[in-house]
């Protein structure tokens, strides 16, 4: 007698079928592992653009806080001529005038005049002023004078050679005279000097 034939069982609870999947997996109800974990590129973007940021700051920071040399030259000399009072003119003190000498001499060259006297030869004269500085009268006489010439020769005063010869006088204090002294030959006259008894001598240019 033949056995009855029963239908195929459906699964039950005690196992389950397999289903289509992912290659490797087990079959069951879990769900497929997580992708793997990406780089996170966004943080180091950032990361990179705040170092940059901080390199400026650093750079800036320190281009402020030195200066030039040419700078601080500058704003060094500024700073002194601001802080420098301004200097005021000081009085200058007037210089006290020369004391006056006791007698002043002065000479100038001019032609020689003939007089009646001369004897024709060459003579050079010299116009000299003397004038009585002194709180005493003075005696001036031509005889007191001679004439030093560019060489180094002294020449004495040749009486009455020319007619405009300075006279023999007592000057009083404050007075002067004018005249002429003359030497023998033809010379450039360089000085003049006047010496007087119990006097210091007086030697003048020639103007």
């Amino acid at each position: 007698m033949s056995q009855p034939q029963y239908p195929p069982q459906q699964p039950g609870w005690g196992g389950q079928p397999q289903q289509p999947g992912w290659p490797g997996q087990q079959p069951g109800w879990g769900a497929p592992p997580p992708p793997p974990p990406k780089k996170n590129a966004g943080g180091w973007i950032v990361a990179g653009v705040l170092g940059a940021v901080a390199v400026i700051a650093v750079f800036g920071v320190v281009n402020n806080g030195i200066a030039p040399e040419d700078d601080k030259d500058t704003t060094a000399s500024a700073d002194v001529r601001e802080t420098r009072a301004p200097q005021q003119d000081e009085p200058q003190e007037e210089e006290a005038p020369a004391p006056k000498t006791p007698i002043k001499v002065t000479a100038k060259k001019t032609a020689f005049t003939a007089s009646i006297l001369a004897d024709g030869g060459n003579y050079t004269s010299v116009k000299v002023t003397v004038t009585n500085n002194s709180d005493e009268t003075i005696d001036v006489n031509p005889l007191y004078f001679a004439i030093t010439d560019s060489k180094g020769t002294k020449h004495s005063q040749e009486l009455a050679a020319d007619k405009n010869q300075l006279e023999a006088v007592d000057l009083a204090p404050g007075e002067n005279i004018s005249g002429v002294v003359t030497g023998k030959g033809k010379f450039t006259p360089t000085h003049v000097t006047y010496t007087q008894f119990l006097s210091d001598p007086v030697r003048v240019p020639v103007t």
